[in-house]
């Protein structure tokens, strides 16, 4: 989600009994889940404080959201985070720790954790051009996960205002440190220029270096994020028209039928009334009819300091958990 800096609504957490999840529910789509927000937020505070810039998500939020059907959480990291000062260097184990945490109480759930490292095509504020150098972060953090089937990577969260063909490049880079790192069995969410927008993938020129993208194992999925409001950009609880959904998914749609690929939307989100709980439902039911594309879909947003956000999604009682995901039960 395009935010300069992602605001912190609260700060504490706290440790909870786990209930036993049930297994995803027979569908349609591989993958539906939710992003689940917290340890990329503060991202002007770097390295930031555990508890004070960034939080990690919640285990039995996590555990809820699996009882009602979901089996993918993407969870959003900062790069200088993980891998401070430069994209060559060491691990930061602590906050390493807080996503080996996540990840594995995920996948021993049996749901796929996706690794979003979500900068924007940016290390510290500058866009990256260093190919080899981002090739050498995603080696260093591949090989934490390289026999873990049920992790899936992210390239980058929203390339944008960059040069298409770099931000191919990088993408390759990634698949290709990705597979030598020993990851060779796990899917690859590979992600455009243009916010990754699937309204313009066609029209902005990245879908032309992207369709270009080689990976040996065959396991690329095209990320693609798509909002309803009246520019894309998740913004609003306003939703253009009930039919908006669909609308803009066509063009993508129709690039990946005849390209042979298949495609996720990685983001949506629409506000808790009427008209945007149909443009979704539409929108999903258009998906569901071009299954042969489309793999799944991820609610943006959840986590623990969302506090009242439109899009939340975070049990018990976020906005979007209460007033919105009971209409997408046949989705999931």
């Amino acid at each position: 989600m395009r935010f300069v800096d992602l605001l912190i609504a609260a700060a504490t957490v706290s440790a909870v009994a786990v209930p036993t999840p049930t297994k995803k529910r027979a569908g349609t789509f591989q993958f539906t889940g939710v992003s689940e927000s917290g340890a990329e937020f503060g991202n002007q505070a770097i390295p930031g404080r555990l508890g004070k810039d960034y939080t990690w998500p919640d285990h039995n939020a996590i555990s809820t959201l699996i009882q009602k059907g979901f089996n993918t959480f993407r969870i959003p990291i900062m790069m200088e985070r993980i891998i401070p000062e430069k994209l060559t260097g060491s691990v930061n184990e602590t906050y390493a720790a807080g996503l080996d945490d996540i990840v594995k109480f995920i996948t021993n759930q049996g749901a796929y954790a996706v690794v979003d490292p979500h900068n924007f095509g940016r290390y510290y504020n500058n866009i990256i051009t260093d190919v080899a150098g981002f090739g050498a972060w995603w080696t260093t953090v591949a090989k934490r996960y390289a026999t873990n089937e049920k992790v899936i990577f992210d390239t980058n969260n929203e390339f944008h205002d960059e040069d298409n063909a770099l931000v191919g490049q990088l993408n390759q880079a990634a698949i290709d440190a990705i597979r030598a790192a020993g990851a060779t069995s796990q899917y690859i969410f590979v992600e455009g220029n243009s916010w990754t927008g699937a309204w313009h993938w066609t029209s902005s020129g990245t879908a032309e270096a992207m369709g270009k993208l080689t990976d040996p194992q065959d396991k690329i999925i095209y990320e693609m994020h798509q909002y309803l409001d009246s520019d894309g950009s998740g913004t609003s609880e306003a939703c253009v028209s009930a039919t908006i959904g669909k609308e803009r998914l066509a063009d993508a749609t129709a690039w990946l039928k005849a390209n042979n690929k298949k495609g996720l939307i990685g983001e949506t989100a629409g506000g808790a009334n009427a008209q945007c709980i149909q443009a979704v439902q539409g929108m999903l039911a258009y998906m569901k009819e071009n299954s042969d594309v489309w793999t799944g879909w991820l609610w943006w947003g959840a986590g623990p300091w969302w506090a009242d956000y439109m899009y939340s999604i975070e049990p018990p009682s976020g906005t979007a958990f209460t007033k919105v995901l009971p209409s997408l039960a046949d989705y999931i």
